[in-house]
């Protein structure tokens, strides 16, 4: 299902309240067997010809030009024409690159780096520690205000809430409770590597939510960090 453009949100909402957008499924995981291999094939030598790919792999020509057309289709490749050998102007190969998008199959450790900085920033200075956190939940409160303000009423601002949060990776929907409250769910924790270390993250995002409703009693009724698998957070009229 695709994501509609914050500013289209509350008027595409379902008539029960509901918002719950599930983003593509992304990492090797996502990708058959034979194009995970032609993937990673392509990312060790920088680029590579379908003959290159072939050859590497142990496996067919047209096999290697299969998988690999599917991958550029699927944007996780970029396809770039080579020069012609000399004397046959119409015989052109293709050469092949990870694209940004193809990037994102990648492992990373963003989270293990972050944890180990901030850990050093912990041992040297914890004060500047708490000013970072604060620094990020202004930074996104301010932001989430101006985007807020457009909306006049509790349930619209939930759903931009809600909207924001799912840009942010946290996976969210939220729903009317019936008892005239909204409940926000994240399905996700974007920042879990953090989080799990720093209790500083998801004191920081509680506030965070608190702040941009701040006509609403907001409670966290579910904890990923504390076992749930999910956070919720309760939210009435003030």
């Amino acid at each position: 299902m695709a994501t509609k453009p914050h500013a289209e949100a509350a008027a595409a909402l379902p008539s029960d309240g509901m918002v719950d957008v599930a983003p593509p499924i992304t990492g090797a995981a996502a990708l058959p067997e034979g194009r995970r291999r032609v993937l990673y094939a392509v990312r060790r030598r920088g680029e590579a010809t379908a003959e290159q790919v072939a050859e590497q792999l142990d496996i067919t020509v047209s096999g290697a030009r299969q998988h690999l057309s599917a991958l550029v289709d699927d944007s996780l490749l970029v396809a770039t024409p080579l020069p012609a050998p000399p004397g046959r102007p119409g015989r052109r190969s293709l050469s092949y690159s990870v694209s940004p998008a193809g990037d994102a199959h990648f492992p990373k450790a963003y989270g293990e780096l972050t944890n180990e900085l901030l850990g050093y920033l912990a041992d040297e200075e914890p004060a500047a520690l708490e000013r970072l956190f604060a620094k990020r939940r202004e930074s996104r409160i301010a932001n989430a205000r101006a985007r807020l303000a457009a909306r006049a009423d509790l349930a619209g601002q939930v759903a931009e809430l809600a909207a924001i949060l799912d840009e942010d990776g946290y996976l969210a929907s939220w729903e009317a409770t019936g008892d005239g409250g909204f409940r926000v769910v994240e399905h996700n924790c974007a920042i879990w590597a953090v989080a799990s270390r720093y209790g500083q993250a998801c004191t920081s995002e509680l506030d965070f939510i608190r702040a941009v409703l701040p006509d609403a009693h907001v409670e966290r009724v579910q904890h990923m960090v504390e076992g749930a698998l999910r956070c919720a957070y309760d939210v009435r009229p003030g």
